[in-house]
């Protein structure tokens, strides 16, 4: 996992041809897999959102794979661009989208809020926000953020990394002003000194530092939760085939993005307009080595779960333990992704 350090996020990335080499294999093995679900009606249609924070989605889209795999179900596709998880999470909760991608917090957060949907798939292990500010900011610590504007968009990873942030130095939602903004409205509000601070999100993040020297204030991996792939309970139940069919290719797709780095950053750069050491940058604070959800994601999002009760955002004797139990459903992923490459796999590649 490359989020520990920026020479093992380098590594993982810089050692393209041994990824390869395990991109290959677990791509033989993909192409062996076979879903157990029951036979159900192909659906006619499939809606799902692409975004700047899932490269497969952006990879998926570019290329037409989900469109060439479902063509024989006669299955059309359409896709919805999402800015944020609460963009996406609002699609799935309106059914405007069947499939969507989102933090696994922000997840939690939706489904305690009754959005009807399961976590069917893990894009990746990012480190996608940390706290930003302007690259001339007098701000140097957590606790001068005491009484000052934070841009955050209420409802994603970045909104609840900074309160978790916040929480470790005793301070609270009442003691800053969040102003709530949409990922690059934040940036830009930043940018303009409107705001003291921003919860940012790559790739708006690495936009900021690359291009406008913002800095990085406060990091904290372990607060950056999982990427996950939603689906509304409704889809899954009448359609666990067309839902199996698209995470295949979004296991393909992962397995792609790992072997083929340089391409990957290029698909980046042009679909959200940044430039190509911004890309980069986004993709060295992603781990795309674990894609069931499972166990591991359980403890992280139960780790996390207080700051829900602890900031009201959840009603009152919500058991967020058992939320997250509800929400993660990992039998499709495993039906998909039997050779996935796992960190000790990926740290012994990147070692070589």
């Amino acid at each position: 996992m490359f989020a520990s350090s920026p020479a093992a996020r380098s590594r993982y990335f810089g050692r393209t041809g041994v990824l390869s080499r395990i991109g290959a294999a677990a791509a033989f093995a993909f192409a062996a897999c076979v879903p157990t679900f029951a036979h159900a009606a192909p659906a006619a249609q499939v809606t799902l959102d692409y975004a700047y924070y899932s490269p497969e989605s952006l990879v998926i889209k570019q290329q037409g794979w989900l469109e060439a795999a479902l063509a024989p179900e006669h299955t059309q596709v359409k896709w919805i661009l999402s800015l944020g998880s609460n963009r996406a999470l609002e699609y799935l909760n309106s059914g405007a989208i069947d499939i969507g991608s989102s933090a696994g917090l922000a997840a939690v957060l939706a489904k305690a809020n009754g959005n009807p949907i399961k976590a069917v798939y893990v894009f990746s292990r990012p480190e996608w926000t940390a706290l930003v500010v302007g690259r001339q900011s007098p701000i140097r610590t957590l606790a001068d953020l005491k009484g000052k504007k934070i841009a955050a968009t209420v409802g994603t990873d970045p909104f609840l990394f900074t309160l978790r942030a916040l929480h470790t130095i005793g301070l609270g939602r009442e003691d800053v002003e969040l102003v709530n903004l949409q990922h690059p409205d934040g940036r830009t509000a930043l940018a303009k000194g409107q705001v003291d601070a921003w919860a940012g999100l790559d790739p708006h993040m690495a936009a900021a530092q690359v291009d406008d020297g913002a800095r990085l204030l406060y990091r904290n991996v372990d607060y950056n939760t999982y990427g996950f792939l939603n689906a509304r309970e409704d889809f899954i139940k009448a359609h666990p085939e067309t839902l199996t069919a698209v995470l295949k290719v979004y296991d393909k797709a992962r397995v792609w993005v790992i072997a083929h780095p340089a391409e990957t950053a290029r698909i980046l750069a042009e679909a959200s307009k940044v430039s190509l050491p911004v890309a980069q940058l986004q993709l060295s604070r992603n781990d795309f080595s674990q894609p069931v959800p499972g166990a591991t994601q359980a403890a992280a999002l139960k780790a996390a779960a207080p700051i829900l009760l602890q900031e009201n955002l959840v009603r009152p004797g919500t058991q967020p333990d058992r939320v997250i139990d509800a929400l993660i459903d990992g039998e499709f992923a495993r039906s998909v992704a039997p050779a996935a490459v796992t960190p000790a796999a990926t740290a012994h590649a990147a070692s070589q």
